[in-house]
């Protein structure tokens, strides 16, 4: 299970230009939803990256599913050969991915998130649209449920308006 608070406060509190998406987003727009891990949107521009492996560096991020005895070195030179990353840390699963499916770039997944008061900051959260079409993108089966509750979300947001 993630730790979601030290996760997002890690990020938020190292000014990482970053949109939370996937599961708890979801569960930020008040859904009923689980989820084991967190993924974030990043911007892959140079000083950013560095601000992601200062952020995550105390959580001893590896890249899941490999070997424990294969090295691997986590910073900025690190991140800047990857557009996704795959992380078992200390504080559990987070996924770090540079596109979304469905939007495009960060830009785009930004263009698409609102704000929300998590813990301290301001940040930004994939909206109930953006969420719909990422997971609508994915086509995947375990989306299935959460699209249900995000167009119930939408239909009901549509009614108070």
């Amino acid at each position: 299970m993630i730790d979601i608070e030290k996760a997002i406060v890690a990020m938020a509190s190292n000014d990482v230009d970053f949109v939370v998406i996937g599961g708890v987003a979801l569960s930020v727009h008040a859904t009923a939803y689980i989820t084991f891990d967190i993924d974030f949107a990043y911007s892959r521009n140079k000083e950013n990256l560095a601000k992601i492996a200062k952020a995550l560096a105390s959580f001893n991020p590896r890249l899941r599913g490999f070997p424990p005895e294969l090295p691997f070195i986590w910073d900025a030179s690190t991140l800047s050969n990857g557009s996704v990353f795959t992380l078992d840390t200390s504080i559990g699963d987070i996924d770090l991915l540079s596109e979304v499916k469905g939007l495009g770039e960060f830009t785009d997944v930004l263009a698409n998130s609102e704000k929300f008061e998590l813990w301290g900051f301001s940040v930004n959260v994939l909206s109930v649209d953006g969420l719909i079409i990422a997971k609508t993108a994915a086509g995947r089966e375990k989306d299935v449920p959460g699209l249900k509750h995000l167009e119930a979300i939408r239909e009901a947001m549509s009614e108070n308006e």
